[in-house]
């Protein structure tokens, strides 16, 4: 793992799902030399929520060709075998649903032993007090922006809750003096990014609203541009 990417502010995770999915490998090469460092990779079971867009093989053989941090968002009924899988591939965070989850401390406890970044990702309208007894234990909360498996409906927009719940989430990490990190997902657009990316919000997972297919390093470009207005440095810095 390659612990300075992760301690960077305003970080940019592009969604592997916005992809063209017949052409993975090109275009993560194309998100690579334009400079991103991380990729949002969702893993689902076809069960949490009525989608199923890549499955571990896909993951496996995309982990052989690229050096970028792999940023797993695991949407589960059942984590004992995804868990254990994506682990002997070799991604650098794994997050997973405390809602489907009976043992979360253990669960917890299993993934930081193997050096891997873990937490909890969140649907939108579970509370922040399930994180009272676990939050100390988590690297990234990720934050559900819309309902799981509604993202290809365009009517699907973010709850309106949403504001509140990341203010109320980055109050109580400063509370408590934590380096925990706040990631969301879920329609985030460029417009979020300024709302929140200077120190509210660590890891934007950019999906269609912010990453064009068809032109990946025009929109990645424009992602940094918005990021070295909001933190400073260079726009050509990797993020």
């Amino acid at each position: 793992m390659e612990k300075k990417i992760w301690d960077k502010p305003c970080i940019i995770s592009p969604s592997l799902i916005t992809l063209d999915l017949c052409n993975l490998e090109t275009q993560v090469r194309e998100l690579e030399d334009s400079g991103i460092e991380m990729l949002h990779v969702d893993l689902l079971d076809g069960y949490f929520s009525p989608s199923m867009p890549i499955g571990l093989d896909v993951i496996r053989q995309l982990r052989k060709k690229t050096s970028l941090e792999f940023d797993v968002h695991l949407m589960a009924n059942s984590h004992d075998y995804f868990v254990d899988e994506l682990l002997d591939i070799g991604v650098q965070q794994l997050v997973f649903h405390g809602e489907c989850e009976p043992h979360i401390d253990n669960r917890l406890n299993m993934i930081r032993a193997r050096k891997v970044r873990t937490g909890l990702a969140m649907r939108p309208a579970t509370s922040l007090e399930s994180l009272d007894y676990v939050l100390e234990k988590c690297d990234t909360v990720l934050l559900m922006l819309i309902n799981p498996g509604y993202a290809s409906s365009k009517a699907e927009q973010q709850v309106e809750y949403a504001d509140r719940k990341i203010r109320e989430l980055r109050s109580l990490i400063t509370e408590r003096g934590l380096e925990t990190k706040i990631e969301i997902d879920g329609r985030v657009s460029p417009q979020n990014i300024k709302d929140y990316g200077r120190g509210i919000v660590d890891i934007f997972v950019a999906g269609s609203t912010c990453i064009q297919r068809d032109n990946i390093s025009e929109s990645v470009q424009k992602l940094f541009e918005l990021r070295k207005a909001l933190i400073g440095g260079d726009e050509h810095e990797r993020a």
